[in-house]
């Protein structure tokens, strides 16, 4: 006959086989790790950020953040923070004032270089941004609003984003966060649980919230560079005045181009690359060196420093008919920000 009588399933001499779900962590556990990592990462980055005085004819011009990157004073703040002065006052989070000039400017990607006096200083090391993922936390240390060494916490929402500066060019490859910036975070670093500094923050959507920028750790890392060896960030022009326009499928399809617009060509400026390569005014620019021209922003992208000197094909649309015209760009002239 059939055994009916019940087995107990919890008698601890009659074990169940087979793996068992481990227990769920306490919540507790989960907010002190959290709590841990972020407080690990101000403890050593903190030090290294000071609060950003720009000195205009002897008077404070306005406050933002930045950060030491190196232990003998070059510092990283935004290019707007400065606002075209040569000297800044630096306050560190212990009150000790210092003494800063600046190095470089670089107003395309709103990124400023400065040294400042003193050595041995807490600093910050740049970390590569191309490593970041979407959801990772990201930590913001900086002043807003004149609150000193405030600290705020999120997670990288965005990766890759595009960000139009104040000079009108796009800063490409930049960070989208949720940490909570406010006036006076610019400047200062966004920083990753493992104490590297992924970016600057440079930016907030006014009236949204949740929605900031930061200049990626790896633009930052070659403007740095640029500014080292050659005081500015070296980029190419072959001197033309241009507008983004419709581009016909066909056509786009004849050129190998993804895009459905172009560039065309309003203006030539004289004793040029462009006067030389006998462009004209009404081509069309379809592609550089191979690459497709979809607008404005593209070719001012594709113009970088590698570019001047460098003999380059640029296929344009002229009178309906696409010629290959060789060119060579020369290093962009820029303008010398002035003080308000």
């Amino acid at each position: 006959m059939l055994d009916r009588t019940p087995i107990n399933l919890l008698n601890k001499d009659n074990p169940p086989s087979g793996p068992q779900p481990s227990s769920p962590p306490h919540d507790e556990a989960l907010l002190d790790a959290y709590s841990q990592a972020v407080t690990t990462v101000v403890d050593s980055v903190g030090p290294a950020v000071v609060r950003v005085e720009p000195q205009i004819s002897g008077r404070t011009a306005g406050m933002g953040s930045g950060v030491f990157i190196s232990p003998d004073g070059l510092l990283l703040t935004n290019s707007h923070v400065m606002q075209g002065s040569r000297e800044a006052e630096l306050v560190g989070h212990d009150g000790r004032p210092f003494q800063a000039r600046m190095i470089g400017d670089d107003p395309d990607t709103d990124l400023a270089l400065l040294r400042a006096n003193g050595d041995r200083l807490p600093f910050a090391t740049l970390g590569d941004s191309k490593r970041l993922r979407r959801g990772q936390i990201a930590i913001a240390i900086g002043n807003p609003l004149g609150f000193e060494s405030t600290v705020t916490a999120g997670v990288v929402s965005a990766l890759g984003r595009s960000l139009r500066a104040k000079s009108g060019r796009l800063i490409d490859d930049v960070i989208q966060t949720d940490a909570a910036l406010n006036p006076g975070n610019s400047g200062g670093p966004l920083v990753a649980t493992s104490g590297e500094v992924i970016g600057i923050n440079t930016a907030v959507i006014m009236g949204a919230q949740g929605i900031c920028f930061a200049v990626a750790s790896n633009t930052a890392s070659f403007v740095v560079t640029e500014l080292i060896r050659h005081g500015r960030v070296r980029r190419a022009s072959i001197g033309v005045a241009g507008q983004t326009v419709p581009l016909p499928r066909r056509v786009a399809y004849a050129a190998g181009s993804p895009f459905n617009s172009a560039v065309v060509i309003a203006a030539v400026e004289a004793d040029s690359p462009a006067t030389e390569a006998h462009l004209e005014p009404g081509d069309v620019i379809l592609s550089l060196n191979g690459a497709p021209v979809g607008g404005i922003d593209d070719l001012i992208r594709l113009l970088n420093g590698d570019c001047i000197g460098q003999i380059m094909e640029v296929v344009v649309l002229r009178r309906g008919e696409m010629r290959s015209v060789p060119v060579t760009p020369v290093e962009r002239k820029i303008a010398v920000a002035r003080p308000k």
